[in-house]
């Protein structure tokens, strides 16, 4: 049998003409007229190569295939059903479902913690898959599934991409504790004589600070150019070198901290990404809430 030439309302009709062992009731509870139910009782006969049903004075008697078949038709309709419903609900308590977003160390650091901590208490079977898509792929990688969420730079402005501001923080310049420098004020001669890390997914590129050093024509001294945050704070830890970071991750992360010496340094906002043929799915609607409400709480702290 060829399934993609068969209607499946058919077994729809032929669960209610079993079930009832009349057409005119069949037809009732479909929400159909009895020409139409006799029309797919017709339409089934001519699938299955066989009766199905023989009219009698008690009613429509199912053969011998109609009662082989009966079962395994109600268990699928029924998984139909459950389907359905489940995507229209979601409930975490209860669901298997793993979502892949797209975050940098950074956020993973900031997110990840207080994320798992709640899924374990709401959610035990939801499992969470992070990697870094390439920025220029994350719209293709969210339209095809392959990407639940990306936590980014305020930077993608396709119309197909929802978004939100997620995080926000001010930089800070981080040392490690017992650095000769670390004290209440670094001068922006005492900064642009350190050596520095530079924190950054591209392979080429200035950051924020540099670009607000450029402005007055002046440049830090870059030594390690480098994909990861917690590596680069492990380097901080054990070296002299120098790192400019948001100030969370700083604190999280037991590094001195002094404010930056060159004013014009905007502050870093990061937004959550999805797209827009998942704006109204329970699940990623129900994540996209946990999230918000994680940096919330993330933000809020002082």
């Amino acid at each position: 049998m060829n399934l993609q030439k068969v209607d499946l309302n058919l077994f729809i009709v032929f669960d209610a003409i079993y079930s009832e062992a009349n057409l005119t009731r069949a037809g009732q509870i479909v929400g159909i007229t009895q020409p139409a139910v006799s029309n797919a009782l017709s339409r089934l006969r001519e699938t299955f190569n066989d009766p199905l049903f023989i009219r009698t004075a008690q009613g429509m008697v199912p053969t011998p295939m109609a009662q082989n078949i009966i079962g395994p038709v109600r268990n699928a309709l029924q998984l139909l059903r459950v389907s359905v419903q489940e995507s229209r609900v979601f409930n975490p308590a209860g669901a298997s479902k793993t979502f892949h977003i797209s975050m940098t160390d950074l956020s993973e650091a900031l997110l990840l913690p207080p994320l798992l901590q709640r899924l374990s208490r709401m959610a035990p079977q939801v499992k969470i898959e992070s990697m870094l898509s390439r920025r220029r792929e994350t719209t293709k990688e969210l339209a095809s599934g392959r990407l639940d969420f990306a936590v980014d730079l305020p930077i993608n402005s396709d119309p197909q991409v929802r978004h939100v501001k997620l995080l926000d923080d001010r930089f800070v310049c981080t040392l490690r504790q017992g650095h000769p420098l670390a004290k209440e004020q670094l001068s922006l001669e005492e900064y642009l004589s350190l050596s520095h890390i530079h924190i950054s997914s591209r392979r080429n590129g200035l950051g924020y600070v540099d670009l607000a050093l450029g402005k007055l024509g002046l440049q830090r001294k870059v030594v390690l150019r480098s994909q990861h945050y917690l590596m680069a704070s492990s380097v901080v830890q054990q070296t002299d070198l120098a790192m400019t970071v948001p100030e969370r991750f700083a604190r999280q992360h037991g590094l001195f901290a002094v404010e930056l010496p060159v004013l014009d340094v905007p502050r870093l906002a990061s937004h959550l990404y999805w797209h827009e043929s998942t704006e109204q799915d329970p699940a990623n609607r129900w994540m996209r809430e946990q999230l918000i409400d994680i940096a919330q709480k993330v933000n809020s702290q002082a």
